[in-house]
Parts: structure tokens; C-alpha cells; sequence
């Protein structure tokens, strides 16, 4: 007697399932709506300042929540062709680069340390670094404008950047440290046994090994250092060393009845923040999801 095959059956999907399941992968429609809100609240502003831009005073004062009509580029022309916006977009690259790259250099070494060394006083080193996070600049901006006023560095360029880099830290050792840390501690012997020294081993396993990171803290510092208004302002006099957030609020007190042109300066001097940020966010959510794991 032969050995009937019986073929298995699937089981039958009610509609009811497949619509709780299309419904659970696309999500319900009150997360929508308030993504859709979350977006509007964000993005609302922006495009306010950067319309704006595209009008003359006497369309603002009609219906100041209407669109350009006519569409003007005279007030970006003007702005674009004043020499002031670019002397404050010039500050502003300079003090950011520089914060950018002596953030990323003294927190790697710094990290490094911390991360791969044992030495009496490490959890408090760490600790302390932890701290800053809790310290803002604005408290601090009465004794650190004394400190730079004593060392000479007032209405220069210098004195804003060393404080940047100073605040920028505690963030960058707390993102790093866990990167650092998770290199294994093998691959360090076997550098040592292939003759690298330790300073070898930092430059060329190391700082390979943690770029997510660095360029994670990199990002943060020049966005950070781009958009501070709080520091320049204490420190910065001269208009010639005024950065953009700086030069925007002196731009606004010129041109107080001129509001198309103020808004149309705004809206350009946030260009390069929001592209940096755009064409980087991928990197920023990758490094931080990194150090969370590690």
C-alpha cells in the first residue's frame, strides 16, 4: 500500500488581519498628523523668512502671511552684494572651521586617553568632562568675558574661538569615549607586537577606526559655533570681526524699517547651516547611534 502525499494548506488571511496589518506597517493616521504638525512648526518660520525675502515692505504691511506677488530679488541682491554680509559670512567660516578642528584634535587625544588608559583619577577626568555638559555659557559668560578681556583677546576672532572649543568638548569626550573603547584591545597588542608604537597605533587604527565619531562631533561643533550669538555679542565690538548671528542683529538695527531686507539677509545667512546640517544628518545619526551602542 503506497503512502498517500498530502499536501499542506494555507491557512486563509481574513480581511480583518490584513487591513490591522497594512494599517500597523504604514503606521495609524494620528502619527501622521502629528509629524505633519511637528513639520509645520519647524518649517513654518524658515519658509516665513525666507518668502519674505521675496517681498517689499508695503506686501508685508497689507497681508504679512501672504506670498510675493510680485516676486522681487531686489532685497537678496542688495544683501548679496553688500560688503557687510560677507565680512560676517568670512568671520563665521573662520571661527567655525577653527572650533570644528581644534574640537576634534583635543577631544580624539583627550578620548583616547580616557578610553584606553588606566591611571588614578580616570572616572573623575571623565566625570568632570561629563559635568560640563551641565554648564552653560550663559552662565558662565560673565567670568569667561573677564578671563578673555584679561588675556587680550577682546574684539578678535581668537577670543571666541578658544571658549567655543572649550564648551564643545564635553560633548565630543562623551560621544568618543565609547568609540574608542569599543576597538578591541587584540588589535592593539597585535600593532604592538608588528612594531607600531602607540602613537602609531592612535593615528593609524584608531582614528580610522572612530571616523563615524569624529565626523559626528566635527558636525556638531561647526553647527554649534556657526549659529552662537550669545558669546560674540559679549566679546565681539568691531564690526569687522562680527560673525553671522551677530551681523544679522546689526543688520536688523540699521535696516529696522527695511523689514524685506532684513528677512531676506536672515533667510541667507541660514542657508549654509541648514545644507551642512542637510547633506550631514545621516553621518550625525549614525555617529550617535554609535556611541549609544558602544
Amino acid at each position: 500500500m503506497s503512502a498517500s502525499t498530502v499536501s499542506p494548506t494555507r491557512p486563509q488571511t481574513s480581511p480583518q488581519v490584513l487591513r490591522h496589518s497594512t494599517a500597523f506597517a504604514w503606521g495609524s493616521p494620528a502619527t501622521y498628523l502629528i509629524a505633519v504638525v511637528l513639520i509645520a512648526a519647524c518649517m513654518g518660520p524658515v519658509l516665513y523668512i525666507v518668502l519674505g525675502g521675496f517681498r517689499t515692505n508695503s506686501q508685508i504691511t497689507e497681508d504679512p502671511s501672504g506670498l510675493p506677488s510680485p516676486w522681487v530679488t531686489t532685497n537678496y541682491t542688495d544683501v548679496l552684494a553688500s560688503s557687510e554680509f560677507w565680512v560676517a559670512m568670512v568671520n563665521s567660516t573662520i571661527s567655525a572651521l577653527a572650533t570644528t578642528v581644534g574640537t576634534v584634535v583635543l577631544g580624539v587625544m583627550a578620548s583616547f586617553v580616557i578610553a584606553r588608559y588606566d591611571f588614578v583619577g580616570k572616572g573623575a577626568m571623565y566625570s568632570l568632562f561629563a559635568a560640563g555638559l551641565m554648564f552653560p555659557m550663559t552662565v558662565a559668560i560673565t567670568p569667561l568675558y573677564l578671563m578673555v578681556r584679561m588675556l587680550g583677546l577682546t574684539n578678535s576672532l581668537m577670543g571666541i574661538i578658544l571658549p567655543q572649543i572649550a564648551f564643545a568638548l564635553p560633548v565630543t569626550i562623551i560621544i568618543l569615549v565609547p568609540f574608542l573603547r569599543a576597538i578591541p584591545q587584540e588589535l592593539e597588542e597585535a600593532a604592538s607586537i608588528d612594531g607600531a608604537s602607540r602613537l602609531g597605533f592612535f593615528w593609524r587604527m584608531v582614528v580610522p577606526l572612530s571616523m563615524p565619531g569624529v565626523i559626528t562631533v566635527g558636525i556638531l561643533a561647526f553647527i554649534n559655533a556657526w549659529n552662537n550669538y550669545m558669546l560674540p555679542l559679549f566679546i565681539l565690538s568691531d564690526p569687522a570681526t562680527f560673525t553671522l548671528p551677530l551681523g544679522v542683529a546689526n543688520f536688523a538695527s540699521q535696516y529696522s524699517v527695511d523689514t524685506a531686507r532684513v528677512l531676506a539677509f536672515t533667510s541667507l545667512s541660514m542657508i549654509p547651516a541648514l545644507l551642512f546640517f542637510t547633506l550631514f544628518e545621516k553621518r550625525i545619526v549614525g555617529g550617535l547611534t554609535g556611541a549609544i551602542k558602544g
